[in-house]
């Protein structure tokens, strides 16, 4: 069974719920103009439109058959999690998008749905997570930025959450943020070129260094794009600890993550290999984004694997992870 673990998806449904559902949710902006729907969640600024691959079903499918995947692991999109909602009205805005993620995933079982929490309250988020095990969700998808430009995974606050990640043993897919507040990435494609790895490395080494990762073992913690740049660091986080009092070890952390193979070089997949073991690396593809691996099984079968190693990475760990038959 090939597995892809790293997807988004937002369901047609979901579309039609969000026009249909709009006054429930007084602080949410829809821009719907002929470039596609874009939303704004309270003060914060518009998002981007949405493309039409995040709502193309049959053509993800299409897309799966001809890469030989077989199930494909998908959350929704980071833009559209709803964090600078009211509190209230983000637990509300993320239980609807479950129960149209869950459907389209019943629907169509070859996908396997990750939840969106309301990260703006930990508390909120905890039971919103318990909930969507309980309804079937193996985990969710957050994003680095909880609360907007400037805020972490690690705030004391948020600590329910975490509690309820370690206590029901979620899947916790930590993903970057569209805008982290560097405007030096703004030319050159560079936010995707270096952004999104840059957003993910300082808010998972603030986890790693916090003690989260080793407090909350039991959580399935996930930094993707071959763990962030983690690996590479590994040497100064380690310095960082013995020089810093109260810091985690960081190496310790590390052995603890997951992550996927969108690394774009299979040179890179290697040393993240030699770094983290093939026991914790999956296969990504970040589908629909341009700047995602939309050939995924090419970077495996190149980077000069050993069998086991290849058929742990292609599916054989999602499927322990995901329980999937």
């Amino acid at each position: 069974m090939i597995v892809d673990v790293h997807g988004h998806l937002v369901p047609p449904a979901a579309l039609d719920a969000i026009r249909k559902e709009r006054a429930r949710f007084p602080s949410l902006r829809l821009i719907d103009e002929g470039g596609g729907l874009a939303l704004a969640f309270g003060s914060a600024k518009p998002s981007r439109p949405i493309m039409k691959g995040l709502s193309d079903v049959a053509g993800r499918l299409a897309w799966m058959d001809k890469q030989g995947i077989d199930r494909h692991v998908v959350g929704s999109w980071p833009d559209w999690f709803g964090s600078d909602l009211p509190a209230a009205e983000g637990e509300a805005w993320c239980r609807l998008i479950n129960e149209i993620q869950l459907a389209a995933a019943k629907a169509e079982p070859r996908f396997v749905p990750l939840a969106t929490l309301p990260l703006q309250d930990g508390a909120r988020a905890a039971a919103v997570l318990k909930a969507a095990i309980a309804a079937g969700f193996p985990g969710a998808m957050i994003s680095t930025l909880p609360r907007g430009i400037g805020s972490v995974l690690d705030a004391p606050d948020l600590d329910p959450f975490w509690k309820a990640a370690d206590d029901t043993g979620a899947f916790v897919s930590i993903h970057p943020a569209f805008d982290a507040g560097d405007s030096r990435v703004n030319d050159y494609g560079l936010a995707n070129g270096v952004g999104r790895v840059s957003d993910a490395v300082v808010a998972c080494a603030r986890l790693a260094m916090s003690g989260h990762v080793t407090r909350y073992r039991n959580a399935k913690i996930f930094v993707p794009l071959g763990a962030a740049g983690l690996p590479f660091v590994l040497g100064r986080l380690q310095r960082n600890h013995s020089i810093t009092p109260g810091t985690a070890d960081p190496a310790e952390a590390l052995g603890l993550l997951y992550t996927d193979t969108i690394v774009h070089d299979p040179r890179v997949l290697r040393f993240v290999v030699e770094m983290m073991g093939a026991d914790r690396i999956m296969l990504g593809s970040d589908m629909p984004f341009p700047i995602g691996d939309h050939e995924p099984g090419r970077i495996v079968a190149a980077a000069g694997l050993k069998p086991d190693q290849i058929a742990s990475i292609n599916g054989g760990l999602a499927a322990k992870l995901f329980r999937l038959g």
